[in-house]
C-alpha cells in the first residue's frame, strides 16, 4: 500500500457504518486520521511524496519552505472530514528533534470560533495520538516545530 492510500484506507476503515471498526469514547465514534512527518513535511498531505529533505533544526526547515512551501501547498491534498470526533495520530519519522502537530481554524488569531488541538513531546520514531471534535468549518494544521506549510483541512 501506497503512503498516499494510507490516509483513505485509515479513514474508511475507522469510519462508522462502512464496514469498519471505530473507537468508541463515551459512546461515540472516532474516526482516526494518520499523518506521518518527515523533515518539513506531512507525507500524506503531499500525495505521498517525500522530497528528501534534510533537517537538524528548525532554521533548515524554515529556509526550505521559504523557498517551496507555497507551491507545495498550492498541490497538497485538502483534507475532507465530517464534523465529530477525530483522533489525529501523528508520527515522527527519522526527524532527528521534537515535533508537534498544530490544527487550528483557518484565519485571524482571536477572531476563530473553531475548535483546536496542539501538543509536542513527539520524538523520532513515536507515535501520538491528538483528540478533537470538529465542527464545520475550514482548518489548517502543520507542525510548528517541524516548520510544515499549512495544509488546508475543510469539515462539512
Amino acid at each position: 500500500m501506497t503512503i498516499a492510500n494510507k490516509l483513505l484506507v485509515t479513514l474508511v476503515l475507522a469510519a462508522p457504518g462502512l464496514g469498519g471498526s471505530a473507537l468508541a469514547a463515551g459512546g461515540n465514534a472516532a474516526v482516526i486520521v494518520e499523518l506521518t512527518q518527515v523533515p518539513c513535511q506531512f507525507l500524506e498531505s503531499e500525495q505521498g511524496t517525500n522530497h528528501g529533505y534534510r533537517s537538524t533544526k528548525i532554521q533548515d526547515c524554515e529556509a526550505i519552505n521559504a523557498k517551496s512551501g507555497a507551491s507545495r501547498v498550492q498541490t497538497a491534498k485538502t483534507l475532507q472530514l465530517k464534523p465529530g470526533k477525530t483522533i489525529f495520530r501523528v508520527t515522527n519519522k527519522d526527524v532527528p528533534y521534537e515535533l508537534g502537530f498544530w490544527l487550528r481554524g483557518e484565519g485571524i488569531a482571536g477572531r476563530v470560533t473553531l475548535p483546536s488541538v496542539s501538543g509536542g513531546g513527539l520524538l523520532a520514531g513515536k507515535t501520538q495520538d491528538y483528540v478533537i471534535d470538529l465542527q464545520p468549518g475550514e482548518y489548517v494544521y502543520s507542525c510548528p516545530l517541524n516548520p510544515t506549510p499549512d495544509y488546508r483541512l475543510v469539515v462539512h
